[in-house]
């Protein structure tokens, strides 16, 4: 592939990889809010049903590592049709499962699929652009996946009421065949190369240079998944008339436009330049948050949290990519998405410790204890994640 600062990002092959991505997470956001109603249909208990709707987190967190060592190692292409086909195998056993036992086999098949395409297509498209873009790149990728997840579970909630859980479904399965049938047009399958690959025969559970980035992921993603899971009960404690169905819907948007304006500066601005400024629009979205008592406020929380995760998301994603050598970017993918899994488990968790504990008001203004963590260390790391960049710029000249 020819490297260049001149080169564009949108080859045929750049397009397609993102979406096959947009229908690999359209698939999986498209079921995640059905499954727990669904099992109970089948005659799962509330007890159970958590453990089904959860499975794909659990398998997730435990085998990514295998999954970015697979990557490094073998055809992307290979593995992310392994992936669609997995969750596609496991989306239709949802329609045709009996009982709520199958539905948490085929929940794990699903999984299987889940870890393998999240980290292969990563890694895969950040072999099909330039490496002087490969921060613009992982901004795109990131921004398939957020609308994907602003889309999709609003479809989905929809359409089951009228047509019910197994129909509904089909769309999810049809979604999960169209990422293997989108990446067979794809010409480049990213096969490593044999001189460069690892040549270690152990296996390694995380890319050392990318820890502090899954840390730092993990942080700002706990109040981002938090929100996910306990916004509207959190409206409803408040008694609140704001229209909170549009509240990642504008997320979306926002996230849409930034990544616009700042698609070319991912790939040269330093780390702690965008850290700080995202710190900062954390701090703003958990107190407007707090503060929220109309739906102008509630528009405002949802800009700032596109301006604070949703930039720091892509720029930790392509730090670890820059951070690590060549032949293990598989693994940073691996490492990053680990941390990403950390804060999405933890954060719908911790946000119903302190629903529990403590007054609604407080909510959100607890989960500002996180930016003196996040800022910590990034101060013991610094050096590395501002030299990401720098040396990003010096491999590509």
């Amino acid at each position: 592939m020819a490297d260049g600062k001149k080169a564009t990002i949108f080859s045929r092959d750049v397009v397609l990889v993102m979406a096959a991505a947009f229908f690999f997470m359209f698939s999986n956001m498209y079921c995640n809010p059905l499954i727990n109603g669904y099992a109970k249909s089948l005659g799962a208990s509330s007890t159970f049903a958590g453990v089904i709707v959860g499975m794909m987190s659990i398998v997730a967190m435990f085998l990514r590592p295998i999954a970015g060592n697979l990557t490094d190692r073998f055809s992307k292409y290979q593995l992310s049709v392994a992936g669609g086909l997995l969750s596609f195998i496991g989306v239709l056993g949802y329609v045709f499962t009996p009982n709520s036992g199958l539905l948490l086999f085929f929940r794990l098949v699903n999984g299987l699929g889940y870890v393998l395409c999240t980290v292969c297509m990563t890694t895969w498209l950040s072999y099909l652009v330039p490496f002087s873009h490969v921060g613009e790149a992982m901004s795109f990728y990131g921004l398939m996946n957020a609308l994907a997840m602003s889309l999709a579970p609003a479809i989905s909630i929809d359409l089951y009421r009228v047509i019910g859980y197994r129909l509904a479904i089909v769309i999810s399965a049809i979604s999960a065949l169209l990422v293997v049938v989108t990446i067979q047009f794809v010409s480049n399958r990213a096969v490593p190369d044999a001189a460069a690959a690892p040549g270690r025969r152990r296996l390694k559970i995380i890319q050392r240079d990318s820890l502090p980035v899954a840390a730092l992921i993990a942080l700002f993603a706990l109040p981002y998944f938090a929100t996910q899971a306990d916004i509207v009960s959190y409206v409803e404690q408040r008694h609140l008339d704001v229209a909170v169905g549009a509240y990642f819907l504008i997320y979306a948007v926002v996230l849409l436009a930034i990544r616009l304006v700042l698609r070319n500066q991912f790939d040269t601005v330093r780390f702690g330049v965008w850290l700080v400024g995202c710190a900062v629009a954390t701090v703003f979205y958990l107190v407007m948050l707090a503060v929220m008592e109309n739906n102008w406020e509630m528009a405002l929380a949802a800009a700032g949290m596109a301006l604070g995760y949703g930039i720091i998301y892509s720029v930790c994603q392509s730090t670890a990519m820059m951070l690590a050598p060549a032949n293990e970017r598989g693994l940073a993918s691996a490492t990053f998405f680990v941390g990403l899994d950390i804060g999405m488990s933890l954060g719908p968790i911790v946000g119903g410790i302190i629903d529990s504990v403590l007054p609604v008001k407080d909510f959100y203004l607890v989960m500002l204890l996180i930016v003196p963590v996040i800022l910590l260390i990034y101060l013991a790391n610094r050096r590395k994640l501002n030299r990401a960049v720098i040396q990003h710029q010096e491999d590509i000249n």
